[in-house]
């Protein structure tokens, strides 16, 4: 049987593990990217993989679901944690990357595979169906080819709007008054820290919640459903004086040697600040700071304003501000097998937070296996699931009929999701202890994922180049 070329639309993190997995397969990819040609209302580049909200991928652990994840991740050979990891950044226990340098190096990779043909246009339509296609347009897919997907689909669009934070220049703040340290000293001293009192949280939260907002594109602002993982600021202040305490200003486990004696109980309730705001790394040099948490939908120049409230970033300037934009997503467990698979279209493959899930190891997980499968189908051979004991697995699950199956999600709203030890399976004898729990869901994730490893191995042919996937 000749083996067919695959179309991958969409450069981001799903279409590019997608494409690297289909060439390193052995069949040729056309790879489609409508930037720089066209952009969209949060991308700055024309970078592949250029990641446009925070440059973390979740907690490095593998006793934290997003932990697992890359591990898994890591056992493929993913092209977006091995590059990830290559371009780390200091972020406590967590895995973030210069976002500049890894989005060029992917471009690189892809660029300069020989069995992968670049092509920079705007997918208009759905490619015929004579071809084996993998849709990893993201969430903001421009809205003539999403149009052609709910007419193919039937079902009308879901989506939420999302945010990103500013990141300043890390020579602009006041290395007086900010202070290194991770959160229980966890790590290297990874974050830069903004201390506030009480007055100065009061103030911030008062002007925060009085700033005037940028308009949402086709939509009125009353109507605006938001993700809950990526809330706006402003929106996290409205819900109450300490709303922002308990979630991304917390100062709990931050301490400034300065103060005096971290265990000297006395001195430190005296001097633990209200409220922290927390910077984050965006290059080795910190160069560039990310404000944590601080996605908002304030105009620029009340960004501007506000945010040099701020203890310690006073004359802080801005490489970029935040914006909102809307991410469209499938209802996915109406449409899609958990091979990822239209059940309308078997060479028709989904992948990436355009299925709904959520977060950038996820998105990598679904270009991973959209990108196996596509494969397997060029070869004329079926398509794979990952085992249910695996994050990816469980993710995969959820996203697809199968989750209908599982929990009737006919009567729920479809919504997206993370990596989350919730959507594992439960394991056959119970563990209170939620430290050797977890412990056990890697060591169950690890035994599935070498025996799938080694029934995906006997799949592909060993007599060329480029057939190994891993």
């Amino acid at each position: 049987m000749t083996e067919k070329k695959v179309i991958v639309i969409g450069a981001g993190l799903a279409g590019s593990e997608a494409a690297w997995q289909v060439a390193n397969s052995g069949i040729p990819v056309k790879l489609v990217e409508m930037r720089p040609t066209k952009s969209t209302p949060a991308h700055h580049t024309g970078e592949f993989g250029e990641l446009v909200c925070s440059n973390s991928f979740g907690a490095l652990s593998p006793d934290r679901a997003a932990g697992l994840l890359q591990k898994e991740l890591r056992i493929f050979k993913s092209l977006i944690v091995q590059t990830a990891d290559k371009f780390a950044v200091p972020a406590g226990g967590a895995l973030a990357v210069d976002r500049s340098k890894f989005s060029i190096a992917l471009t690189d990779a892809l660029s300069n595979h020989p069995l992968i043909e670049i092509k920079r246009f705007e997918q208009l339509d759905l490619p015929n169906k004579e071809n084996i296609t993998i849709l990893a347009t993201g969430p903001l897919t421009a809205d003539e080819l999403f149009y052609k997907i709910q007419a193919f689909t039937g079902i009308d669009a879901c989506h939420f709007f999302d945010a990103a934070s500013p990141i300043i220049y890390g020579d602009t703040i006041d290395q007086e008054i900010v202070f290194k340290a991770s959160r229980y000293d966890k790590g290297d001293p990874a974050y830069l820290n903004c201390p506030m009192n009480k007055n100065h949280y009061i103030h911030f939260r008062n002007e925060l919640i009085q700033g005037e907002q940028a308009n949402l594109k086709d939509f009125e602002k009353e109507s605006a459903n938001f993700f809950e993982a990526c809330l706006p600021i402003e929106e996290i202040a409205r819900r109450g004086v300490d709303t922002m305490r308990y979630g991304p200003l917390k100062s709990i486990g931050l301490w400034n040697p300065k103060w005096g004696d971290l265990f000297d109980r006395e001195n430190r309730l005296k001097m633990r600040p209200h409220a922290v705001v927390q910077l984050r790394k965006e290059d080795l040099e910190g160069k560039l700071l990310n404000m944590v948490g601080f996605q908002t939908n304030l105009k620029w120049s009340e960004q501007k304003r506000i945010f040099r409230l701020i203890p310690g970033l006073a004359k802080a300037e801005f490489v970029r501000f935040g914006v909102m934009h809307r991410n469209t997503f499938l209802e996915s467990p109406k449409l899609l097998l958990p091979t990822l698979q239209f059940m309308k279209r078997e060479n028709l493959f989904a992948a990436g937070q355009i299925t709904g899930t959520e977060g950038y190891a996820a998105a990598a997980a679904g270009g991973l296996l959209a990108g196996i499968n596509a494969s397997l189908l060029a070869k004329g051979k079926k398509p794979l699931c990952f085992p249910d004991q695996s994050m990816i697995g469980s993710l995969m699950n959820f996203i697809s009929n199968k989750n209908q199956i599982l929990s009737n999600q006919k009567k729920n709203k479809f919504q997206p999701m993370p990596a989350s030890f919730g959507l594992v399976p439960e394991l056959t004898k119970r563990i209170k202890d939620k430290r050797l729990r977890y412990k056990a869901y890697q060591e169950r994730s690890t035994e599935a994922l070498n025996d799938f490893k080694n029934k995906l191995d006997s799949c592909f042919d060993k007599d060329h180049l480029l057939s190994k996937i891993y």
